[in-house]
């Protein structure tokens, strides 16, 4: 079996096993890209009142309680911090989906939203669907996309060089004919 006709099956049935973790990947793709300009994906960050960060983890906590959205009870709700010293300011990401960001200073609650992007994010890299989905399902596509782009590019090129192959034969042919006529001219 020929090379070009053996890439040109691969890409039929490769393309049509990463169809739909493709797609996903790339819907999620460009709205992750977008994150930083839409509020309804990422939450924008608020501007504290000073940079100094004077809140103990007491006060963190104490605040992101007296959030009803948060429903935070102990730092078991909590996902994680981020400190942004230069905003004076500090977002707790509980485990429900929701941030708070708080003022670093006060503890006064700057804005209550939803944060999506971590959903987005964990359906983009496959963990939403299963721990080992992304292991299973999207490393293979994405080895799958790597060969069918590297075989693509090969399958574009194909015709060129055999263009470039006969001209340089023809070219070749031409001398040798040449050639021959100079000598049954001499």
């Amino acid at each position: 079996m020929k090379l070009s006709k053996l890439n040109r099956d691969f890409h039929r049935w490769g393309s049509i096993l990463i169809a739909l973790p493709v797609a996903v990947i790339i819907a999620t793709g460009v709205i992750l890209q977008l994150k930083k300009e839409s509020a309804w994906i990422q939450p924008p960050t608020r501007q504290g009142s000073s940079n100094e960060l004077s809140l103990s983890f007491d006060q963190i906590l104490t605040a992101t309680q007296g959030v009803p959205e948060a429903e935070v009870e102990s730092w078991d709700d909590i996902d994680r911090l981020d400190v942004r010293p230069r905003k004076g300011m500090l977002k707790v990401r509980c485990k429900n989906g929701w941030e708070v960001q708080l003022d670093a200073k006060s503890g006064i609650a700057l804005q209550v939203a939803y944060r999506r992007s971590d959903l987005i994010e964990s359906i983009h890299d496959g963990s939403f669907f299963h721990d080992s989905f992304k292991l299973w399902v999207f490393l293979p596509t994405a080895l799958v996309l790597g060969t069918l782009w590297g075989t693509g590019l090969y399958l574009f090129f194909l015709p060129y060089y055999a263009k470039w192959k006969k001209r340089r034969n023809m070219t070749h042919a031409d001398k040798q004919l040449t050639l021959s006529k100079s000598t049954i001219l001499e």
